[in-house]
C-alpha cells in the first residue's frame, strides 16, 4: 500500500485547497492519502507528535509526506525520523526562530520544493537553504504564501513528484 500523508498549515485545514487538488492528483496516480486534522492546536511540537504516532502506525508502508507551511516543518522533523519514500513542500516553515528544530538532517533525495517569490510570511531564502543542503529539488514560483495563483504549476510538480517517487517504490 502507498500512502500519501498530508500536513496543512497553522491557519488552514485538512481539507484546504491545495490539500484537495494534490489529493486528487495521488488518486489518479495510485495513492491512497490521508489528511491530517491539527486544527486543535497550533504548537508545532504537538502537531510533530501527531504525526510521529500516524506514520508509526504505517509499519513498513511506503509513505510520502506532503507538508504546507507549518506542516512543511512538521513533515520535515518526522521525515529525519522515519525516512519516507518522498518529501513535498510547500513554503515550509523551515528556519523559524521560535520552532524547537533548527537543524534539518533528512536521510532521503526525494524532496521537492515548492514556495512562492513574494511569501512575506516565510522567506523563500529558507527554503534554498534547505534545497542546497539537500539536493531538493526547489521551485521558485510567482505567488505568494499562500500559492492560490499557481495552482496549475503546482499540480504539475506534484504530478511529476509522485510519478518520479512512485517509480522508485514499485
Amino acid at each position: 500500500m502507498k500512502t500519501i500523508i498530508f500536513s496543512h498549515g497553522k491557519d488552514s485545514s485538512p481539507n484546504g485547497t491545495k490539500i484537495q487538488l494534490l489529493s486528487k492528483i495521488a488518486h489518479n496516480k495510485g495513492f491512497n492519502t490521508l489528511s491530517v486534522d491539527y486544527r486543535f492546536t497550533k504548537k508545532p511540537d504537538e502537531r510533530v507528535e501527531l504525526l510521529r504516532s500516524i506514520v508509526a502506525n504505517k509499519n513498513n508502508e511506503a509513505v510520502i509526506l506532503v507538508g504546507s507551511s507549518m506542516g512543511g516543518y512538521v513533515s520535515t522533523v518526522i521525515a529525519m525520523e522515519f525516512k519516507p519514500m518522498g518529501l513535498f513542500l510547500m513554503c515550509p516553515a523551515l528556519y523559524m526562530s521560535s520552532y524547537k528544530i533548527q537543524d534539518f538532517s533528512v536521510p532521503i533525495h526525494n524532496i521537492m520544493i515548492v514556495h512562492g517569490w513574494q511569501d512575506t510570511v516565510i522567506p523563500y531564502q529558507n527554503s534554498i537553504r534547505f534545497g542546497l543542503q539537500h539536493q531538493a529539488v526547489v521551485h521558485l514560483l510567482n505567488d505568494n504564501h499562500r500559492l492560490s495563483n499557481c495552482h496549475e504549476a503546482l499540480g504539475r510538480q506534484f504530478e511529476f513528484f509522485i510519478q518520479t517517487t512512485n517509480n522508485t517504490i514499485t
